[in-house]
């Protein structure tokens, strides 16, 4: 049975894969020290939970010769880009010097391992146009930076011998997403409404940005996809192609509401920077095989569900 281990394997992104990684794998799970790392199912099979901290370079060391994985999925991140403007130690710290951490360990203790990383959207510049890989890497956020150095790393470590892929992943969603992401924050609000424990206000930040977003469960196959079969060194838009505007989110989302909700603008909300348009072009990941698969419609329904079902 191949060895894989999940890095932030508590966090969005991380349950989701835990849940859809094959049977015949013994899965390790690493979640933060302190945090909820329970045992919990992957399929039909219980992952091994270990709490390590990434910015701990010995304890990284003895978890990664521990493990000996066949193959690794490094999700664990400081995940928002807002959040990164007041603290941006935090992004910094965690995704830069934690994956440097871990990718020094892999190749001093399993170097045979393959190894995904997934950066981000934000490593790109401002644009109109569909992100290809080679777009030019101009972040305009201190997260932005902090996914970039992530990225490099990676990059220098596939020069080294790892094998490294990396993923570039746009925005994304489902249920289980931190509520101060757009979708599941207007979810959560309609849902609290519903229920009659807010009054019948959404407030929202900009509406006008527009923004390529996957359903959480094609991401994760995505990858899978690219753990498999991505080239070592090469980096892979993880994106559905298509953009859409957050304002238009909304009022797909107001029309499954079982009351009548209004709209005020909260100036909390914006950010300082807010690209008005990122759209990814996936034409390098649909060469390995991988498309979205679930309809718009199917997340937003799935979303809105998750947060009824965690309000009543």
């Amino acid at each position: 049975m191949p060895r894989v281990l999940v890095t932030g394997a508590t966090g969005f992104a991380g349950s989701h894969l835990l849940e859809r990684l094959p049977l015949d794998c013994d899965v390790i799970a690493w979640a933060r020290p302190g945090g909820h790392h329970a045992a919990a199912a992957t399929g039909t099979q219980a992952a091994a939970w270990r709490a390590v901290d990434l910015l701990d370079r010995d304890e990284v060391e003895r978890a990664i010769g521990d493990a000996r994985p066949d193959v690794v999925y490094h999700l664990a991140g400081a995940p928002h880009v807002g959040s990164s403007f007041d603290d941006p130690v935090a992004p910094l710290e965690t995704n830069a010097l934690g994956t440097h951490y871990l990718l020094s360990a892999i190749e001093r203790r399993a170097p045979q391992a393959r190894v995904l990383v997934v950066t981000s959207a934000m490593v790109y510049g401002v644009s109109d146009a569909p992100l290809s890989e080679t777009s030019p890497l101009v972040p305009t956020s201190p997260y932005g930076l902090s996914k970039l150095a992530q990225d490099r790393l990676t990059s220098l470590a596939a020069v080294d011998g790892v094998g490294t892929v990396v993923a570039r992943a746009f925005n994304h969603t489902g249920a289980r997403q931190d509520p101060s992401f757009a979708v599941p924050g207007f979810a959560r609000q309609i849902a609290r409404i519903e229920a009659g424990l807010d009054a019948p206000v959404i407030r929202v930040g900009n509406l006008e940005a527009e923004r390529d977003l996957t359903d959480v469960r094609d991401v994760v196959d995505a990858y899978m996809t690219l753990a498999e079969r991505g080239t070592p060194g090469q980096a892979y838009n993880v994106c559905t192609g298509v953009a859409y505007r957050i304002g238009d989110l909304l009022e797909r989302l107001l029309s499954r509401s079982r009351v009548r909700v209004s709209v005020e603008q909260d100036p909390d909300r914006m950010r300082p920077s807010d690209q008005p348009r990122i759209v990814g072009d996936n034409t390098r990941l649909g060469a390995l095989g991988w498309q979205p698969r679930v309809p718009l419609d199917t997340l937003l329904d799935d979303v809105l569900e998750y947060w009824r079902s965690q309000t009543t």
